[in-house]
């Protein structure tokens, strides 16, 4: 009984701070990773870096590229492959979305037969995707638009349950792909373990043309340069274990420079570096030069570009931090309401509610003028199986806003799980 009336008393006193933020009146949004304007103010050289001399320079990037530079810039290209830990050769740049090249490929994949097939994905019948959970919406959106089937596989904190992956692709010749962000996943902030991705370059597959899809958007992003996380490359894991095809490995800067106009990235060894060549020059003369160029200006090298990086932290560490400390001020750390990551890298912090309140504690963040990422969208179909995952996006919000905006956030949790309990 003195549970139930000191439960009472602090959720009527809850409802009055709720009410509170509702009379503010307030207009917050956290619902996606967006720089702020003081990031994307890092790269406003773009806007001026080059003059008429350098760009008309043969060949001319104001006109059509010659075939020899269809996969980009060389200068470029070994900026990245210094960047990115691979080969210039392996490069394939593109426009400025990577997410773009990802629905590309899968394109590709389903009409074209990969490297040493004699099938396209869709000409095989049915196909499967193996999808980490939580993740990362839009590549779900991409399967989803295709009616590829999804299979959540649990994260464990250093990648996938590999022991279920292993099972899964031994058994089933119709899964064909994986999804991974192998490095500060979006949402978890987890990191890949070494054993990790060596299993997943050793697994033997039912399927031929299975493929690993390594989305290494947030690989640079650490939030204390002095504690920065390496993980294996899994195109050279892919050689060593006998399984050179298996993988395409993708990036782009746009959360390093422009998030409208950066410049993408794709990796891949020579097989499926040719074939994807071989239909590119169908599909297109060249991707846009000029920005290329002006990606170069700002960042020449590899020391410029980690330096550029180390601004983007000092900007985001602040935020990651006023996120935690309110949680931990509110929620304290015992669980009882609920439970977050603390990343070291990336954009986004998992937290995870009581089972079946997020729906509702996004919902009453909503009505108090604090838009949060939707309940369910970091797994496929948009049905989290204990709804209780929620996406925390930091990074837009200046930090007094944020503040506000989690302080909602512990609030309408609290009263979602009291009136639940």
């Amino acid at each position: 009984m003195m549970l139930a009336v000191s439960n009472s008393h602090e959720l009527d006193a809850l409802k009055l701070r709720y009410q509170a933020f509702v009379n503010q009146g307030l207009s917050l949004d956290m619902t996606r990773g967006k720089p702020c304007a003081e990031q994307l103010d890092l790269s406003d050289a773009l806007l001026h870096n080059l003059d008429h001399n350098e760009v008309v320079l043969p060949p001319d990037y104001r006109n059509y590229s010659p075939p020899e530079l269809l996969t980009g810039l060389p200068e470029l290209k070994k900026l990245f492959a210094d960047v990115f830990a691979v080969e210039p050769q392996q490069i394939i740049i593109g426009g400025n979305s990577s997410l773009n090249l990802m629905y590309d490929i899968i394109i590709k994949a389903l009409v074209h037969k990969l490297p040493g097939q004699t099938k396209s994905w869709s000409e095989r019948g049915k196909i499967k995707f193996l999808c980490p959970t939580p993740g990362y919406d839009r590549h779900f959106a991409i399967c989803e638009s295709f009616g590829i089937e999804m299979i959540n596989i649990p994260l464990t904190g250093h990648g996938p349950d590999m022991n279920q992956v292993e099972k899964l692709v031994a058994e089933d010749s119709s899964i064909k792909g994986m999804w991974c962000v192998p490095k500060y996943s979006n949402p978890t902030g987890e990191c890949y373990s070494d054993e990790t991705t060596r299993r997943l370059a050793q697994m033997p597959t039912a399927a031929s043309d299975f493929r690993i899809f390594w989305d290494n958007a947030y690989a640079l992003h650490h939030l204390d340069m002095n504690q920065q996380i390496d993980i294996l490359n899994i195109l050279t894991e892919c050689e060593i274990a006998g399984t050179p095809d298996r993988a395409f490995v993708f990036a782009s800067t746009s959360k390093i420079t422009y998030a409208g106009a950066g410049v993408a990235v794709i990796a891949a060894n020579k097989a499926n570096h040719d074939w994807l060549i071989k239909h590119l020059k169908v599909q297109t003369i060249g991707y846009d030069k000029i920005n290329q160029l002006h990606h170069l200006k700002l960042l020449p090298n590899k020391n410029t570009f980690m330096s550029h990086m180390a601004k983007h932290a000092a900007i985001l560490k602040p935020k990651f931090n006023t996120v935690d400390a309110v949680l931990t001020a509110e929620l304290g750390a015992n669980g009882k309401f609920a439970n977050w990551e603390k990343p070291k890298g990336g954009y986004f912090i998992s937290f995870n509610s009581q089972p079946n309140l997020a729906k509702k504690i996004v919902k009453m963040a909503q009505d108090a003028g604090v838009k949060l990422t939707s309940a369910g969208a970091t797994f496929p179909y948009g049905k989290d199986p204990y709804d209780c995952n929620i996406r925390i996006a930091p990074s837009l919000p200046g930090v007094s806003d944020l503040k506000k905006a989690t302080e909602v956030l512990a609030v309408v949790t609290k009263i979602a799980t009291l009136e639940q309990m």
